[in-house]
């Protein structure tokens, strides 16, 4: 069987997607729990490979099987045998070509600022805590990201991406609720690039940068000009494009469902 699941889970509870050897990760989670229901050894490939912290919603795995099981089963197996923070959301067979990673068109995150006077342990771990920020001159800061570009002023020096270019096909920043959404589509981003982003567009919003400092920064190609990475506690993946591909669509984090559901791509 050539399957796809989606995942949703809390980046809280696991240092990172990616297997480690000695430290509990989604991948580690997923693939024992799918290799019980399968009665031999998992692996599974990912649209995106989140850091220690970050949250997904709308996070997709691929697999091949060597036993054949209904595909409810799949949910329904694997959640009875994961950790109570990360769960299957739905499954699909898919063309044996299909590929969570390689197949992806597209990625969509959401960064969540909680704009609060006290920190709201409610919050903690789920939204980062700001004090008030301007969403719409953010907004307008943010449009200077559009296209491709390279961006190198937002890319972790850690990252292995054999290249800096990448294109962001939408991105906004908008109020609701209480709390102030980055939202942003690329065809892939760099390492930590959605939090440096995050961390940038919070000093514009906080009147500690003017709007156009982001395209300056942008031109500079240069990470130390961007002041520190935004925590990962706002972050979330939430959606996957396939083209070709009839698989559910992805939806907004849980303190966001209220507004009901996310845009299409």
């Amino acid at each position: 069987m050539h399957l796809a699941l989606g995942v949703e889970y809390d980046g809280a509870a696991f240092s990172g997607f990616q297997f480690q050897s000695n430290a509990a990760t989604v991948q580690q989670a997923l693939e024992a729990a799918l290799s019980r229901v399968a009665a031999a050894p998992v692996r599974i490939a990912a649209a995106g490979r989140t850091d220690a912290g970050v949250h997904a919603t709308g996070q997709v795995i691929s697999f091949t099987s060597p036993a054949a099981r209904p595909v409810k089963a799949w949910i329904l197996g694997t959640n009875a045998l994961t950790p109570p923070g990360v769960k299957v959301t739905w499954a699909r067979s898919v063309d044996p070509t299909f590929h969570a990673r390689f197949s992806a068109a597209a990625r969509r995150y959401q960064y969540l600022f909680a704009e609060t006077d006290y920190p709201s342990p409610l919050l903690l771990g789920r939204a980062t805590l700001v004090r008030a920020l301007d969403d719409q001159v953010m907004h307008r800061a943010a449009q200077q990201l559009l296209g491709e570009h390279d961006f190198s002023s937002f890319r972790a020096a850690g990252c292995q991406s054999a290249s800096a270019h990448r294109c962001v096909h939408r991105i906004s920043v908008r109020r609701s609720q209480g709390f102030v959404v980055i939202d942003v589509t690329a065809n892939a981003f760099l390492l930590h690039m959605v939090r440096n982003l995050a961390g940038a567009l919070r000093q514009v919003g906080e009147g500690r940068q003017t709007e156009g400092w982001i395209g300056a920064v942008l031109q500079r190609r240069d990470r130390t000009v961007i002041g520190p990475t935004a925590a990962p506690d706002g972050l979330y993946l939430v959606d996957v494009h396939y083209p070709g591909h009839a698989l559910p669509g992805g939806r907004p984090p849980a303190l966001l469902r209220a507004l009901g559901g996310l845009d299409p791509f």
